[in-house]
């Protein structure tokens, strides 16, 4: 038996997930679950960075004294675009700031008068978001920010814990290529990016591939955790790019949607796809396990999580599944939102900010909390709709199936509307999908699996799925024109 543990870190909590591996199926245990709770701090966001390096050793010390001291290594997974900031001595400066902390506003349009978008698009073939690594630098350097001018180091979040653990300051491909500064055909560092933004090259190092041990724990952290020198291995450190090596798909062509508090709907490719179509219908090409990532991100739950965190707050205590069900007795296509529309990405009066939206767009205004869910789930369904077509557009050919992933796969509502709006069949599964790619890119650096078509079958043997089939299609398409013609008429 065969034992590694991965470490998930998502928006919102994390956990340690021990993979148990015995030749033919894995078997996955929590050992740890944490919150992620990000700090405000003036009318700054960031991440409590030292508290979540606290809770990754808290896991490893779980693991041990549950008696699982013999693993074999363990990887790290996070969010993408964030980074810390080291000084030449190697301490981190400052606090790693949050992805939706507003310096960002307005950096886009800055990074345009520097460079065309055009030829960012074409250096990187990465989605124009303002959360990018690109925009939050260029924040930084044209507030002449201190601390950029003593950095010697950006590190990602994922190499910024690995480095806390072993000392040594590397970069993997697949989280470094959500930043908006890597090329994507050469798969390294865009000097031609980096020059025009002003930035210091010495700050970027050295990019690594999925599948790399990247060090062992210092004596320091041995000692302190009462476990060996422990191989770290660079899996893909994106959480996406794990959660797409677990897509169980046994068919050449399909879709998959990673779905949790952000959606990613896309396809595999062997080369990035960079055109006049991606461009303009800004999709993005990502960096995968041995593959491109072509996909489009979409807000996913964050409207439905936000939603439950103001009614909890008000002291209305409703389970997800309590919401969904009222929300399965509301009336159906009532009204719409555009989930990525700007209104909806900071946190806080999420209900009412969905009332605003449609109230803005002469639509009718949901009052009842089943209501509100119906109209952001339905329109979350139906953005997906969207999303599809547009990688139709540009692969050339019908996707016949989409594949769900991650958390969101719980949600039969949504997943259910899902097939109902983009006419084909869904599978949903597996639920733990960020752990088990990262656990699985573990195996594959070991030796005990042999390459990601190995892995995506032991994990089809390992893990149920479930098949949801199209209903009431012509209603749904019906419910489509409309949606499209209020998104686009309030463009």
């Amino acid at each position: 038996m065969l034992k590694v543990l991965a470490f998930d870190y998502g928006a919102s909590s994390g956990r340690a997930v021990l993979g148990c591996f015995n030749g033919s199926r894995l078997e996955l245990s929590e050992v740890h679950r944490f919150a992620n709770e990000p700090v405000m701090v003036g009318n700054s966001f960031y991440w409590d960075t030292l508290r979540l390096f606290h809770e990754l050793k808290q896991g490893v010390m779980k693991c041990v004294k549950s008696g699982n001291k013999d693993i074999a290594g363990m990887g790290i997974d996070t969010w993408g675009v964030d980074f810390g900031l080291l000084s030449v001595s190697g301490e981190l400066l400052g606090m790693p700031y949050h992805y939706r902390d507003s310096r960002t506003e307005g950096m886009i349009e800055a990074a345009y008068r520097l460079m065309p978008g055009r030829e960012i698009y074409e250096e990187t073939g990465i989605q124009f978001a303002k959360f990018n690594t690109l925009f939050q630098l260029l924040s930084m350097k044209l507030a002449n920010s201190p601390i950029l001018e003593m950095a010697d180091r950006l590190l990602f979040m994922p190499d910024l814990f690995a480095y806390f653990l072993t000392g040594e300051k590397v970069s993997e491909y697949t989280i470094a290529s959500t930043s908006q500064l890597l090329n994507a055909r050469s798969k390294k560092w865009s000097s031609k990016i980096i020059n025009k933004m002003g930035f210091n090259e010495k700050i970027f190092g050295d990019i690594i591939q999925p599948g790399t041990i990247t060090g062992r724990f210092t004596k320091a952290i041995s000692e302190e955790l009462g476990i060996a020198d422990l191989p770290v291995i660079a899996v893909a450190e994106h959480d996406t790019g794990s959660a797409v090596i677990s897509v169980p798909a046994t068919q050449e062509k399909y879709a998959y949607l990673s779905s949790g508090t952000w959606s990613l709907l896309g396809v595999e490719s062997k080369e990035p796809v960079i055109n006049d179509d991606t461009y303009n219908l800004n999709y993005t090409n990502e960096g995968g396990l041995n593959t491109i990532r072509l996909l489009k991100n979409i807000m996913g739950l964050w409207i439905h999580q936000e939603c439950k965190r103001a009614w909890d707050k008000s002291g209305e205590l409703l389970s997800f599944d309590e919401l969904e069900a009222m929300a399965e007795k509301s009336k159906a296509f009532e009204s719409f939102i555009d989930v990525d529309d700007d209104l909806f990405y900071s946190p806080g009066h999420m209900p009412e900010k969905v009332q605003e939206y449609c109230r803005r767009t002469g639509q009718h205004v949901p009052e009842t909390k089943g209501a509100v869910v119906r109209c952001v789930m339905e329109s979350l369904a139906l953005k997906y709709r969207t999303a599809i077509e547009g990688l139709e557009k540009i692969i050339g050919y019908r996707i016949p199936v989409l594949h769900i992933v991650g958390g969101g796969s719980k949600n039969v509502l949504l997943c259910q509307y899902t097939a109902n709006a983009i006419a084909r069949p869904v599978i949903t599964g597996p639920v733990e999908a960020t752990a088990i790619g990262n656990i699985s890119c573990q195996l594959m650096a070991l030796g005990e699996v042999a390459n990601l078509m190995e892995a995506r079958q032991l994990i089809k043997n390992s893990f149920p799925n479930v098949e949801y089939k199209p209903q009431n299609t012509a209603e749904w398409d019906e419910a489509y024109n409309k949606y499209t013609e209020i998104l686009l008429r309030n463009k």
